[in-house]
């Protein structure tokens, strides 16, 4: 941001997050509840298999048994696939609304150098297309 802020002061830049699919955003906000209540049901020690009438399994009754690490790793997996699940990997580049980039076509962020030869072929490109009578544009 420093490098492009210097070579072209009059560019405004910002940053704002890609959000992914609703799906997504529902299966994350699905574990963290889901997260909380097991949490909750390990610390209070209340088995919610007897409820449904099942045996608890050996995983469950081993929770029980370490209840702080049986949280911590509800917990980290649990963030683990909320992240993934809220994560798109998304860098898209747009010059007056025109896209120029986009990571999840390309597959991968372009270098400095691309970034830089990118932004001064649009800014050309956008010259040249303000040069020309308006009724060929």
């Amino acid at each position: 941001m420093r490098v492009l802020s210097h070579r072209y002061p009059d560019i405004r830049i910002e940053g704002e997050n890609y959000l992914p699919l609703p799906i997504y955003r529902h299966i994350a906000s699905f574990l963290s509840i889901f997260k909380l209540a097991l949490i909750g049901l390990i610390i209070l020690g209340k088995d919610p298999f007897a409820f449904f009438g099942m045996q608890a399994p050996g995983v469950w009754r081993w929770g029980q048994e370490n209840k702080i690490y049986a949280c911590m790793m509800v917990f980290f997996i649990s963030n683990m696939i909320e992240n993934q699940c809220m994560s798109t990997g998304a860098f898209e580049i747009t010059l007056n609304d025109v896209p120029v980039w986009s990571k999840l076509e390309s597959g991968h962020i372009p270098s400095m150098q691309q970034l830089v030869q990118i932004l001064e072929n649009e800014m050309k490109l956008n010259v040249h297309m303000d040069s020309l009578p308006h009724h060929l544009s």
